[in-house]
């Protein structure tokens, strides 16, 4: 054998290698294709759509590209903060900071508002979550949420949206803000189904289902993007310094040799890749 050549031998370090696991592995994912899923890649569980809503997910991962590139942008941030111990008062508190002053468009209280009533009481949400492991916290914020003088009508679509998705009804309570250049909406949501049980919900679900179900309603009142807010969007990401949808773009081109050729039939986006 050379110098400079390697052979490597497979060992049992750790016993990683054992024929009894990959014939436990293989039994795993024959059970889940007869179960009619699909297994892992690699027969990896990453745990991604495990709870509520994974299905919907995977469906909305599916959908036509393109279609989805002319969706109206919506930027959603997700938490679970758990209750035990102080976590009930840092809710109470956060409840009461979303009603501050100077959030709405007259500078005036933030209102807590729910499925059914434009005035709901917070107090008696913090009492139905007493002895919930958990909660939900969401911002919702369209990107042309300017163009809507109200969010309620939104965000009540957008839960009830929700509430299909997962198979669930939801007890939630909303808050909408005016006083950043984006209004948004925060959501809580009780970590509780309508049976009384824990409520787990997919982390693909969380991570993207959210966002493009919100996108699908704000399309539909606004209308798909055109071409000129398209590029007027991409024009003003060339200024940002942080990664844009212009970077994922270069990445995606890139060559065998890590390379992208500046050339191509749009003159606008090589314009832009090119900055």
């Amino acid at each position: 054998m050379k110098d400079d050549e390697f052979r490597p031998k497979l060992g049992k370090i750790g016993s990683r290698g054992s024929k009894a696991g990959k014939r436990y592995a293989g039994q795993v994912r024959a059970a889940v294709n007869r179960a009619g899923g699909q297994p892992q890649p690699g027969g990896r569980f990453t745990g991604s759509r495990t709870g509520r809503g994974g299905a919907a997910a995977a469906l909305l991962k599916s959908r036509d590209r393109y279609a989805a590139f002319r969706q109206r942008r919506v930027i959603v941030k997700a938490r679970i903060v758990k209750l035990a111990g102080k976590g009930a008062d840092g809710a109470r508190a956060h409840l009461r900071y979303l009603q501050r002053d100077g959030v709405t468009r007259e500078g005036a209280p933030g209102e807590l508002y729910g499925a059914d009533s434009d005035r709901v009481d917070g107090k008696a949400f913090i009492d139905r979550a007493d002895g919930d492991r958990h909660q939900f916290r969401f911002i919702v914020a369209a990107e042309d949420g300017i163009e809507y003088e109200d969010l309620k009508a939104l965000t009540r679509r957008l839960m009830a949206q929700m509430q299909e998705d997962l198979g669930t009804k939801l007890d939630w309570v909303a808050v909408d803000h005016f006083n950043t250049g984006h209004p948004h909406s925060h959501i809580i949501v009780r970590g509780r189904d309508d049976r009384g049980e824990n409520l787990v919900i997919a982390r693909e679900y969380i991570s993207s289902g959210i966002r493009e179900r919100a996108a699908e309603l704000v399309s539909l009142d606004l209308g798909p993007r055109t071409d000129r807010e398209i590029e007027l969007r991409l024009r003003r990401e060339m200024e940002q310094e942080r990664f844009t949808s212009i970077d994922r773009r270069l990445l995606s081109m890139r060559d065998d040799d890590g390379l992208v050729s500046p050339g191509g039939p749009d003159a606008i986006r090589q314009t832009l890749h090119q900055g």
